[in-house]
């Protein structure tokens, strides 16, 4: 593979029906940003994408239930989104919009090239058409049950419970979202892409990395559970897929005969990253073409875990059957946020709304992002609450970074009038301390180039723990009279740290970063500057000791919780008899020690799902514990979990079970679940994701 000369980095298009909420962030931007203030910080050439994903049902479908237009709907968005992400530090270098006449053209030349290749099939089909409203539905005019987890609230393209992609006639008791009424089928012709014939290339590449003969990416990079997803579509067999629908909000079909018909938001939309592209290059005057066309660029789309499928497999096939387009080298996508012990819903009002929250908490976005990127939902969903947010602030932004910092400049002040101090000769404790401290710009950069930016983000924010235990251990204060050629040494060194924390935290924590080079005197710096030795001069003048950060109170968190649960839509009286079941008391006989120790309990993640046959309660499950070929486990879990789901899930089994025959298929162990009263079932797993075989004692 080559070396990338440059990197061109998009991230999803939020959809311009409503505004932007944590789960957006934690998802898909936040670490899309801090991907690129890394890559920027190290010299690299950059270019971050995004806009506003303006067609399609769900538009129409609010336009409609507000009594406007779909342009107001987007307008209103559109602005509302574009000035959050600013507000909180997201800064791409356009911010877009699919309703734009270049967008138009762009979508519109593409399918054409597209249509010219012979990548379509036009073929009429049976297709749900509303009869009180006249009209053809498109996916998300179409809700059902789903036929993989039973939601009765599933859209036509997609379950947003379970994440299974489906087709408007996979539906059980279709419902039309715009009367309610039961649709009825009614021919209707559309341009289709037909991915089957792209199955063997598409396998290939997604898992050899090798295209067209070259190796084009290195697959380990890839997360578990977005190699799980596409491999769970190609073995289910890629089918073919309308690219077309009927509706009058959208790209308008380019073709003859093609009247009534626009551009399918999933053709459409990805190509925005394009055309916004192009939009940059003309305000710029500069080359669009070598971000999407040049052998020596490397293209990563930063998504969530529901977009997987569209920008691995549908657009990946779509810019090589146009031609002259580079593919993806790597789909980083997340998983889901929730948000105090249930899933965010825009529907119920669960949600933290970032616009809201930059007004209610003004200059604190620092912190949210510290608490986001502390729990992204790297391999697994992961839960915000509002006390964490309060813990993660008041013990390590305020206790751990602010501390050091305050206490630097402080004394700095008291003993030096506010100058950088003139060093005299290191010890041994300062040897070890730049030791531990020259290795964490590497190992953030290399943290961050997987994409754990958790792992990242506690890697830079060593620095500041280091720095208290140099302060704690050495104890200026005390040696200023007795030795103090020795504290001047100490603060130097203390303010050298503090000038890497403006380097090592720029990814993070960009307001505190910039607040750091302005104590400090400091202009924006280099990755490579963090622990440059000439960077701080003695006789410099340092700015003010400042808190960096505030205590936030239970008070104000308590007002969060109450708002939080005050916005969601009113549920049954209190007053009413609580008939929730209660759980069973414990009832099995004691056994000994020595008996639970024959136990092996092993940390394993599946890497495959599927149904067994003639089996509606079965799934077989891969499970890798780290040896040579993973464990295949025969578990009763199919009618909670679609088989989609479950890649990627990290899970404890027991590994010294006797190997058993279900259904004709030798279970080698079990899986530990937990059921409540209501006969809901969750893994029993480790909070953080461990190596796969790690024992469970």
């Amino acid at each position: 593979m080559k070396e990338p000369v440059r990197h061109t980095v998009t991230a999803a298009l939020p959809y311009a029906n409503g505004p932007l909420h944590i789960g957006h962030i934690a998802g898909a931007y936040l670490p899309a940003d801090i991907y690129v203030r890394c890559l920027r910080a190290r010299g690299k050439e950059v270019l971050f994408i995004c806009g506003s994903d303006e067609h399609g049902a769900a538009i129409t479908i609010r336009a409609m239930k507000e009594g406007t237009t779909p342009r107001a709907i987007v307008d209103k968005y559109h602005a509302l989104m574009g000035q959050a992400f600013a507000d909180f530090g997201i800064h791409f270098d356009i911010y877009h919009r699919t309703s734009s006449e270049l967008h138009k053209e762009t979508s519109q030349a593409f399918f054409l090239k597209l249509n010219e290749n012979g990548a379509f099939t036009q073929q009429e089909e049976q297709q749900y058409y509303d009869e009180e409203a006249k009209q053809f539905l498109a996916d998300r005019y179409i809700m059902g049950t789903c036929p993989s987890c039973g939601n009765p609230d599933a859209y036509g393209d997609q379950c947003e419970k379970c994440g299974s992609a489906l087709s408007p006639k996979d539906l059980i008791d279709p419902r039309s979202t715009l009367s309610g009424a039961k649709p009825v089928l009614k021919a209707t012709s559309h341009w289709y892409l037909p991915m089957e014939r792209s199955q063997q290339w598409v396998e290939e590449w997604i898992n050899t990395g090798m295209l067209d003969g070259v190796q084009h990416h290195d697959p380990k990079e890839w997360k578990p559970p977005v190699l799980g997803q596409c491999n769970s579509w190609l073995k289910d067999g890629l089918r073919p897929r309308a690219m077309t629908r009927d509706l009058d909000w959208g790209v308008p079909v380019p073709l003859p005969g093609a009247e009534g018909k626009v551009l399918y938001v999933w053709l459409d939309a990805p190509i925005g990253y394009i055309s916004a592209t192009k939009q940059w290059a003309k305000d710029k005057g500069a080359d669009w073409e070598k971000w999407w066309k040049a052998d020596d660029t490397r293209l990563l789309h930063f998504i969530g875990k529901d977009n997987i499928v569209f920008h691995a497999i549908i657009f990946p096939i779509l810019l090589k059957m146009h031609g002259g387009y580079v593919l993806p080298q790597n789909v980083p996508a997340n998983e889901f946020l929730n948000l105090e012990g249930k899933k965010i819903s825009t529907s119920r009002n669960w949600a933290v709304w970032l616009h809201e929250y930059i007004e209610r908490w003004p200059g604190r976005q620092d912190e949210l992002r510290y608490a986001l990127a502390s729990i992204l939902p790297e391999f697994k969903d992961s839960e915000f609450t509002w006390k964490d947010f309060q813990d993660k602030n008041n013990n390590e932004l305020v206790s751990i970074l602010g501390n050091f910092v305050q206490r630097v400049f402080v004394l700095c002040h008291k003993y030096y009038n506010g100058k950088v101090p003139e060093p005299a000769g290191g010890n041994e404790q300062d040897v070890l301390l730049w030791a531990e401290l020259n290795v964490l710009p590497a190992k953030v950069s290399e943290e961050v180039d997987r994409f754990r930016f958790r792992d990242a983000m506690a890697s830079a924010m060593q620095a500041a723990r280091l720095g208290n235990k140099y302060l704690t251990d050495t104890e200026p204060w005390k040696l200023e009279k007795t030795d103090p050629e020795r504290v001047r040494t100490i603060l130097y060194n203390s303010l050298r740290i503090t000038a890497a924390l403006s380097v090592l935290l720029e990814p993070f924590l960009p307001y505190t970063a910039q607040k750091l080079r302005t104590m400090l005197g400091l202009v924006k710096l280099n990755w490579d500057d963090a622990l440059r030795a000439d960077l701080i001069k003695p006789g410099m003048t340092l700015g003010r000791a400042e808190h960096l950060f505030k205590p936030i109170d239970d008070a104000a968190i308590a007002a969060e919780v109450e708002r939080l649960h005050a916005m969601e839509p009113a549920t049954p009286s209190s007053a009413e008899p609580n008939t929730a079941p209660t759980p069973a008391a414990v009832a099995k006989p004691n056994i000994s020690f020595d008996d639970f120790a024959k136990l092996d309990l092993r940390v394993g993640t599946i890497t495959g799902a599927e149904r067994v046959p003639k089996a509606d309660k079965l799934l077989k499950l891969a499970i890798d514990i780290g040896e040579a070929t993973p464990r295949t486990v025969v578990s009763g879990i199919a009618q909670h979990f679609a088989p989609e789901q479950l890649v990627g899930q990290q899970v404890v089994l027991v590994a010294n079970l006797e190997p058993r025959k279900m259904r004709g298929v030798e279970s080698q162990g079990m899986v530990l679940m937990a059921e409540d009263a209501t006969g809901k079932l969750v893994f029993v797993q480790a909070k953080d994701v461990l190596e796969a075989g790690a024992e469970v004692r």
